[in-house]
């Protein structure tokens, strides 16, 4: 591991391929139940409750988790997603 990756490194986007099991749009609320269910650490927990409301097909979701991260400087701790 690297020294600035967390232990949860590579969660978000364990969220993500998750999430959009089956589906090409989530909404806000599912996102955030499904975090909550994965049981993810607090901070990345915060990066998803930046997620504004609205439905969300992937590479939009994807873009506003990345944005969180970056604006936190948490990309390398805990990575992006896609």
């Amino acid at each position: 591991m690297d020294q600035f990756q967390s232990e949860a490194f590579g969660e978000l986007q364990r969220l993500v391929d998750s999430i959009f099991l089956g589906k090409t749009a989530v909404d806000r609320l599912d996102l955030v139940v499904q975090a909550e269910i994965l049981d993810l650490d607090p901070d990345l927990l915060e990066i998803v409750s930046l997620v504004p409301p609205g439905i969300y097909e992937r590479q939009r979701l994807c873009d506003q988790l990345n944005s969180a991260l970056a604006a936190h400087g948490w990309g390398s701790a805990y990575g992006t997603v896609e």
